[in-house]
């Protein structure tokens, strides 16, 4: 049975005593990590969130110890108290490795059945049973240095942002629904039967009010929400730190963050970030590594192959460029010999981002393969070589189609075929670049019609509104991603604040002006009275520890995440309710 403490205090944390602390008497409690009985001694590894500290219970320390130490199994909650000394097999692979505590008195604070799972390092399970037992999980250190990591990081943005002018605000969670991109998550109103609240996808709205109420500079580490289906490292709630600044251009936004990620990754990691980022305009991006958050730790470029093929007799090269698309290629290095079987499964890759085909060469020592070798002569296929400077052992891998179809699957390829090569095994490097330059609008293919690329508050370039009324393909929007590895680490923009431009914005993406009184007329009410010039970025919170977490996967750095399904196999929510529930709501369950 489980003793109370009965005013006996911990004095020091378990991870914390060394050599300096020998010959003084400590209290530690925590859970037994495991117990070897040696006959005459009981060795108790004793671990808490700091660590672990080998205890020692002898006979001849204290009788009544050692018996009730006697008795102690995995993950029982202990208090132990003793004096410290040094160990006779010091292990120099703890930090409490040189010392040990001899137990003279022990408590046990509660017994502990069996656990589900092994409270370890690096434990191998299945992602529901860790979710279900997600407290046990939890307990594991290498979860807490994770979870501690968050923590730290959390109070280093906090001191950073309060040392450059920021208020911490916080914004409303039950707010109106603005259905943009993903699904709101929706909460019925007892009080307005038939209405509802939505939970914020961003605090946006709200930022932008409080740049309008004179507050110059907000930040929140904040909870948003989106209902969409869950792709890998995507979570229903999830964390951005956001923030909005006053009388701001792009420059003055990026060069803050800059220095906001500098201090991050040194006090966190250690690592020195070189200030300025390199910047990089959307379409170069696009053009040579097919993707808007590109990955710099390789090469592995897109060439552009349109003007050395035009001539080429081969249909698949020809219909491309007709229709306004291009050719293009990456080179994969040491790939030459890559046998057919292969090759057919990058063609197969390569089809699921909507790609026709894939033609390839490959350029050996004594040989030059192709699958389009009977469309090409021998010069052809040299000033493609030369084009893309191949090296003997290169495979060139060609994709033509429409502009974003080749962009799309080339950008795949290229990062697959690293991930077959390799070539990032063991990379530590962290490689950050803005993208700037963002199109405003994207073209919806299914209702033929321009939107919002981001949403309909971005500012266009100034050397672009000319193009608001005529040309949507052509305007730039005052936008900027910080990216980092190949994945989004933040975003955001400079604002709209001038009334007119903003009903010229409605306008292009088909918004009629009763309609956006309707979604964002409180906003627009406001922006009658001075706003002023502003704009903001926000981070992906979650994405941000897993880089300085060193993990891939999401759910280890948010403590109660919920599985791939949206479902939390811990309090197994979602739920049905009472019907008196229901009922209150005026809600009624279609069967």
């Amino acid at each position: 049975m489980g003793e109370a403490l009965r005013g006996l205090k911990r004095t020091i944390m378990c991870g914390q005593l060394r050599e300096s602390h020998v010959n003084e008497q400590f209290t530690v409690m925590g859970w037994v990590q495991r117990r070897r009985n040696l006959g005459g001694l009981i060795f108790v590894d004793l671990r808490d969130r700091t660590g672990i500290l080998q205890v020692v219970f002898g006979e001849e320390i204290n009788r009544e110890a050692f018996e009730k130490a006697d008795s102690l199994r995995s993950e029982y909650c202990i208090a132990v108290t003793g004096t410290l000394v040094k160990r006779e097999a010091p292990n120099s692979e703890l930090p409490t490795g040189m010392v040990e505590l001899k137990g003279e008195s022990v408590k046990i604070l509660s017994e502990s059945e069996t656990p589900p799972i092994y409270i370890k390092e690096d434990l191998d399970a299945g992602e529901n049973i860790r979710l279900k037992y997600r407290y046990l999980d939890l307990r594991r250190p290498d979860m807490q240095r994770i979870l501690m990591t968050r923590h730290k990081t959390a109070k280093v943005v906090r001191d950073f942002l309060d040392e450059n002018g920021f208020l911490e605000m916080e914004t409303p969670i039950l707010t109106k629904s603005t259905p943009e991109g993903a699904r709101d998550y929706i909460v019925p109103s007892r009080n307005y039967p038939g209405m509802f609240y939505a939970l914020p996808q961003s605090p946006q709205l709200f930022k932008q009010l409080l740049m309008v109420s004179g507050y110059d500079r907000y930040f929140q580490i904040a909870k948003c929400f989106r209902d969409e289906d869950l792709r890998a490292n995507r979570q229903p709630e999830f964390t951005q730190i956001d923030m909005e600044l006053s009388f701001v251009e792009t420059d003055d936004v990026i060069e803050l963050n800059e220095r906001l990620i500098k201090r991050v990754f040194k006090e966190m990691l250690d690592v020195d970030v070189k200030l300025p980022i390199e910047r990089m305009p959307y379409k170069i991006a696009m053009e040579k590594y097919g993707s808007d958050k590109p990955d710099l730790r390789f090469g592995m470029e897109i060439n552009d192959l349109t003007e050395v093929v035009k001539d080429v007799d081969f249909k698949v090269f020809q219909d491309a460029i007709e229709n306004g698309g291009s050719v293009r290629a990456i080179k994969a290095p040491n790939s030459a010999g890559m046998g057919r079987k292969q090759i057919d499964k990058l063609v197969e890759f390569v089809k699921t981002y909507g790609a026709k085909g894939l033609a390839w060469i490959a350029y050996k020592e004594d040989e030059v393969k192709s699958s389009i070798s009977k469309f090409l002569t021998e010069e052809q296929t040299k000033n493609i070589l030369n084009t893309i400077d191949a090296k003997v052992g290169d495979l060139i891998l060609i994709v033509a189609d429409k502009n974003s179809v080749a962009f799309q699957s080339l950008g795949a390829l290229r990062l697959h075929m690293a991930k077959e090569l390799g070539i990032l095994e063991g990379n530590k490097e962290f490689r950050f670049v803005w993208i700037t330059e963002f199109p405003l609008f994207s073209y919806n293919e299914e209702e033929g019609r321009f939107q919002a690329e981001h949403h309909p508050f971005t500012m266009p370039m100034d050397e672009d509104i000319q193009y608001l009324d005529t040309d949507l393909g052509r305007v730039r929007a005052k936008a900027y991603d910080i990216v980092l590895n190949g994945e989004e680490l933040g975003g955001g923009s400079i604002r709209i604040h001038d009334t007119k431009l903003q009903e010229r914005m409605f306008t292009a993406i088909g918004l009629t002006h009763e309609r956006a009184i309707e979604k964002f007329g409180y906003l627009l009410e406001a922006f009658k009275f001075g706003p002023p010039p502003h704009g903001g970025l926000a981070y992906g919170f979650d994405r941000m520890i897993m880089f300085l977490a060193g993990t891939e996967n999401i759910k280890d750095v948010i403590a109660f995440p919920k599985n791939q399904n949206a479902f939390c196999p811990l309090t197994e929510a979602p739920n049905v309710v009472d019907k008196e529930q229901l009922d209150d709501l005026g809600i009624y369950i279609k069967e």
